[in-house]
């Protein structure tokens, strides 16, 4: 559910945040932040309804009323499934966080799930799939996988266009709707839950199977709901048989050093970080390709494809 589904319990305050909602959509973010100001003062344990008036505060210019709300939030949903945290660090209250909350990305994509496919593909021109399955098969020559490891598998976008030329496909995701929208295609031999923000024998299933089993892992959109990338490299790596193939992408961030937080809640990587973590755990760079990745608020969204190769 999202946001605005979540009730507060009474019937009152939910009519106001219903009209709050209403003058948002149409411009008034004062009025919108006056009215759910006034549902708060029914029922101030809401952490949802705090989350809501932080954004019409924000909206209407006023950060510090937005900041207090945000902290509301947090205080009463201390496991942030909204991602208050996120917002403090873009409103300057905070420090970045080097990871989202992951209670926050798997109710993100647990909502996303029914419309995922239709929404990413035909409204916002998502291509991450097909050019990171289009880059391995030049980088390739076309070859066929033994066992492929999809991280962040999602709806299975990416195990449409590798299945093909893959004796064995598994996927895991954080979210149990994206997974099981992922079952219902028929695609993969095996599929899994795990959380790629953690190590290998903290987030258990990774820990469970065999190391060393998979010649092509790929985390084809995923990386950007990451800050800190070296959890997923540990897995990566621990999965990866010796001259097994990493492919995957991020949203570029251009010339910022390191990773960096957008308005959108998803981070952005520098090449040179990436480059970094490849020299650290040993992978060699067979293929970079700049390409833009998908469109957001109608804006092109730049991004950066690798494919990385692990020492035979």
């Amino acid at each position: 559910m999202t946001t605005h589904q979540l009730s507060s319990g009474d019937l009152i305050a939910d009519r106001r945040a219903d009209y709050a909602k209403m003058l948002a959509e149409s411009g008034d973010h004062q009025g919108a932040a006056e009215l759910m100001a006034q549902a708060l003062e029914l029922v101030p344990n809401w952490a949802a309804g705090w989350f809501r008036l932080a954004d019409y505060e924000e909206k209407s210019g006023r950060k510090e009323a937005a900041v207090a709300a945000l902290r509301n939030t947090l205080r009463l949903n201390p496991e942030d499934i909204f991602g208050a945290s996120l917002k403090l660090a873009l409103l300057g209250a905070s420090a970045m966080p080097e990871q989202p909350p992951s209670t926050y990305v798997a109710r993100l994509f647990d909502d996303y799930a029914e419309r995922f496919d239709q929404a990413l593909v035909e409204k916002l021109d998502y291509s991450v799939p097909e050019k990171l399955a289009a880059l391995i098969d030049r980088a390739t020559g076309g070859q066929d996988f033994r066992h492929v490891t999809d991280l962040g598998c999602g709806t299975g976008l990416f195990g449409e266009r590798i299945r093909h030329r893959a004796d064995f496909l598994e996927g895991f995701d954080l979210s149990a709707n994206m997974l099981a929208k992922a079952e219902g295609k028929a695609l993969y031999d095996r599929l899994g839950q795990a959380d790629l923000s953690l190590s290998p024998d903290d987030c258990g299933i990774f820990g469970e199977l065999a190391e060393r089993r998979a010649d092509l892992v790929s985390a084809a959109d995923v990386l950007m709901y990451l800050g800190g990338l070296e959890s997923a490299f540990v897995i990566a790596d621990r999965l990866l048989a010796p001259g097994g193939l990493f492919a995957f992408s991020v949203e570029d961030a251009a010339d910022t050093d390191g990773f960096v937080l957008r308005p959108s809640l998803r981070y952005a990587h520098s090449e040179s970080y990436v480059a970094s973590l490849c020299a650290e755990f040993g992978l060699s760079a067979i293929a970079i390709e700049r390409t833009i990745i998908r469109m957001d608020a109608g804006m092109p969204i730049a991004g950066i494809l690798f494919l990385a190769r692990k020492p035979a």
